[in-house]
């Protein structure tokens, strides 16, 4: 049981001034597995102001100093990495197998990254009779979302640090733990008062408090794309800089020379790996219809060797929904698409068989097309949608033909090929066979995707405000 009674703000605990809590359940069991409290507009205040009152100091420290403390941060994760782990997979569900590697590894090393890149805050570049320097932007908000908990804070907050920009942080209501130890392993590194601020409690209160605040110089928000409208709308009236990053529908495109087993088998796992919960997740396979029938056997083949259960046990794939509601919306869809006319190829009601806990089965959807909900709207599931296409050019139309452009992948016989195809793609990023993860990478989307970069240089530059001296 992790049990929290107060706020990180200006560098110390303190009791939020109002009374209420909030208990954060396990979703494999349903038992409440720890309790932390709920800010309010009063806390949010406090938090900008001690954010305002450091930063100052903090954005005039060396780019040395800056990167320090972001090392510091970085020892401290990796001290703690099995318990930060282990945290997650109580809020989040997600099996620890895949945990401790996807969660915190991958994050520590983005964070990493960052020591280097702070230097560049110390450039100055000269055009004709001017200087130009880059310096921080300020005081920076994040809403935080409940997926990737950890890895999406650090990608905000690295940057933020290297580039002397001070913060105030508002997990969400699901997954708030990690934040939590997070700001206790900041303050065990001595970080100044102020750089880090963390204020809990409801989206609609909180987070709309932070976009509107008028000392808050931009807003960093990771969450569906309708939150995001709205808390762009709220940021507008103080005119602060929003980057967003927001839903996705992305494309597997499996070209008609692909190795058509590795791509299809790839694409099954990466749409099923925490549970579907991945805004980046290939939820869109499109396959060339000559060779649709021989796709679909070898997804169906792949799933079946897909443990459902206690993300506790390291055998298991696939762990439980974040939540009730989050179960309640997959299923929702899964009928959806049943009476839109897609085939069902899988037992989408296996999850019922447990006594307890947000479970959903793999789910794959045979004849789907681009017309249906399920292949338009972001469903945040373990649910896959086989669409064949017509010639690959009917591919590359299927690919686009989507609000969403933040990710996407090719598959194909070639680099070269793939190369080609991924240009055409309209998406933010684009994995060409089977590709890893890339923290040095710009990530973000197209389109209702979002706007702005988070993780390497050019996550860094969301950061900063560019200055010209003439002289």
């Amino acid at each position: 049981m992790h049990t929290y009674s107060g706020l990180f703000i200006d560098g110390a605990w303190s009791l939020s001034s109002g009374q209420a809590t909030s208990n954060v359940l396990n979703p494999a069991t349903e038992e409440v597995v720890g309790t932390i409290p709920c800010g309010n507009l009063e806390d949010v205040d406090r938090a900008v102001k001690a954010a305002r009152k450091a930063f100052p100091g903090w954005s005039r420290t060396s780019a040395s100093t800056r990167g320090a403390y972001i090392q510091a941060l970085v020892t401290k994760l990796r001290e703690h990495s099995q318990q930060m782990a282990a945290l997650i997979t109580d809020e989040l569900g997600m099996p620890v197998q895949w945990c401790q590697s996807i969660q915190v590894e991958g994050p520590i090393s983005g964070l990493e990254s960052y020591i280097a890149l702070a230097e560049s805050m110390e450039h100055v570049s000269q055009v004709g009779n001017a200087q130009v320097y880059r310096e921080a932007i300020g005081v920076c908000a994040f809403i935080n979302p409940w997926n990737y908990p950890l890895h999406q804070l650090i990608g905000k907050l690295a940057p933020a640090l290297a580039a002397g920009c001070t913060v105030v942080v508002k997990p969400s209501q699901e997954t708030p733990l990690h934040a939590f130890f997070l700001a206790e392993l900041l303050e065990s590194i001595g970080l100044p008062a102020g750089v880090f601020n963390l204020v809990s409690g409801p989206g609609a209160l909180i987070g709309e408090a932070m976009a509107r605040h008028p000392d808050v110089d931009m807003l960093s928000f990771t969450g569906s794309t309708g939150a995001g409208i709205n808390v762009s709308q709220s940021a507008a009236t103080t005119v602060k800089r929003v980057c967003l990053e927001l839903g996705g529908k992305s494309p597997l495109l499996i070209a008609p020379s692909a190795n058509l087993e590795r791509a299809v088998r790839h694409g099954v796992n990466d749409i099923m790996i925490n549970s579907g919960q991945t805004c980046t997740a290939l939820s869109r396979m499109l396959i060339p219809a000559e060779r649709y029938a021989e796709a679909l056997d070898i997804a169906m083949d792949e799933v079946s060797g897909m443990r459902l259960g206690d993300p506790q046990d390291p055998q298991t794939f696939l762990g439980p929904m974040c939540s009730a509601r989050q179960l309640r919306t997959v299923r929702e869809y899964i009928e959806a698409g049943q009476a839109e006319g897609a085939r069902l190829l899988t037992d989408a009601d296996a999850g019922q068989r447990f006594d307890r806990g947000y479970y959903q089965s793999p789910v794959l959807f045979a004849d789907v097309n681009n017309r249906m909900r399920i292949a338009q709207e972001e469903i945040f599931g373990p649910v896959l949608c086989m669409i064949p296409y017509q010639g690959i050019e009917d591919g590359i139309a299927q690919a686009n033909d989507s609000p969403f452009g933040l990710s996407s992948a090719v598959w194909a016989g070639s680099s070269t090929e793939a190369i080609t195809l991924g240009r055409q793609i309209r998406a933010g990023q684009c994995f060409l066979n089977g590709a890893d993860f890339n923290y040095q990478a710009p990530f973000g989307g197209y389109k209702e995707s979002g706007n702005g970069r988070e993780w390497g240089e050019h996550g860094l530059t969301e950061f900063v405000e560019i200055k010209a001296l003439m002289s």
